[in-house]
């Protein structure tokens, strides 16, 4: 695997964020899917790949009807985690205008989500 070089040098530990998606129930009309972020040290994505797959594995089996989707993408943080730290990133191809790729991808409809407050 070729890890994009950022500062890092091989073998020394960092911080890595991994998403792992969850399919929370079995039947296709009222199943969820959960996608999930969580931080590890590690040497390199292997090891924090492994990490994160142990722990979906650990998570999906202390849920009711949730299984772990077999899905861990990695992210080696640049800077130690902190308030405003970039704590994962994934660039995708698409020919599609912003508003398009939004919904394609991220608003649905089918997300459990809140609007938030303006005043927030």
């Amino acid at each position: 695997m070729n890890e994009p070089s950022n500062g890092h040098r091989q073998g020394e530990a960092g911080w890595f964020s991994a998403r792992c998606i969850f399919r929370l129930g079995s039947d296709p009309a009222s199943q969820l899917y959960e996608e999930r972020l969580t931080l590890w040290r590690a040497e390199d994505f292997d090891q924090a790949i492994a990490l994160a797959e142990a722990e979906a594995l650990g998570y999906a089996a202390e849920q009711p009807d949730m299984t772990f989707a077999g899905l861990v993408q990695a992210y080696r943080l640049f800077d130690e985690p902190g308030h405003g730290a970039e704590v994962f990133s994934l660039v995708r191809e698409s020919g599609l205008e912003p508003q398009a790729y939004l919904t394609r991808f991220f608003d649905t409809g089918k997300e459990r989500q809140g609007d938030a407050s303006p005043d927030a």
